[in-house]
């Protein structure tokens, strides 16, 4: 009996480190375990912990077309604590009626990209399949352009990552999946999302709260409307729980 109990020890301890051997790679180690959405308003987060959370702000929106581009930077004010690690988004707006040249829409994320100690880069484009080939490319593209040293993500339609996974592949170092505003009767997929790019992170909203998800997940949380000390602490309670 003694002889069991010691062999099965011996297979749980090699289970158990085989496990978090197999275990995904943060490929952003340069940022918290919660980020903050701040969108396109006015938000003070100087409540925040920098040790736990950090900010992924909207840098500029780009709206594209077969035309060309129209580019507005971010309008609200975004205060924060020193040492607060920050992500810059870039929002691509379109009508699905075609999409300009890239060297334009490249050299908008190189100039976002270049604001001054941001961590990484993320761009958040709901990209039609008429769309995927122009993404792509321009996703390639940018990467050769920016520095080796900084994260370029993307934020990702759920579906992209579990039954439609044309992002495999794809330059970047992370795609979160979104698991709101998914539209009505669609829910986020109950076990673990198949694409291994997306197994990173993942993007919830205060007002659409899941009741799980897979752990060991960066979180990304989006609030309608400024963050507020009391919406903070309740989104980073309920990430924790995640975690």
């Amino acid at each position: 009996m003694l002889r069991y109990f010691f062999l099965f020890g011996i297979f749980a301890l090699g289970f158990g480190a085989l496990s978090h051997a197999f275990r995904p790679k943060d490929r952003l180690p340069g940022l918290p375990p919660v980020m903050l959405w701040s969108w396109d308003h006015s938000d003070d987060l100087r409540f925040i912990s920098p040790k736990t959370t950090g900010v992924a702000f909207l840098e500029r929106t780009v709206w594209l077309s077969p035309k060309g581009i129209e580019s507005r930077p971010r309008l609200g004010s975004l205060r924060f604590p020193e040492h607060t690690a920050r992500m810059a988004v870039v929002r691509f707006e379109s009508q699905g009626d075609g999409l300009p040249e890239r060297a334009g829409v490249i050299r908008e994320l190189i100039s976002a990209a270049e604001t001054p100690g941001i961590r990484a880069l993320q761009i958040d484009f709901d990209a039609r399949q008429s769309e995927r080939v122009w993404y792509r490319d321009l996703l390639r593209e940018l990467r050769n352009k920016l520095p080796e040293s900084l994260p370029l993500t993307i934020t990702a339609l759920a579906s992209w990552c579990d039954r439609d996974d044309w992002i495999r592949g794809l330059p970047v170092a992370d795609a979160s999946p979104m698991f709101f505003r998914m539209g009505a009767g669609v829910r986020p997929p109950q076990g673990d999302v198949r694409v291994p790019l997306c197994q990173g992170s993942v993007g919830i909203s205060t007002d659409e709260l899941p009741t799980r998800l897979p752990p060991g997940r960066r979180v990304f949380l989006f609030h309608p409307g400024r963050w507020t000390p009391a919406a903070y602490e309740a989104a980073l309670a309920q990430a924790r729980r995640w975690q």
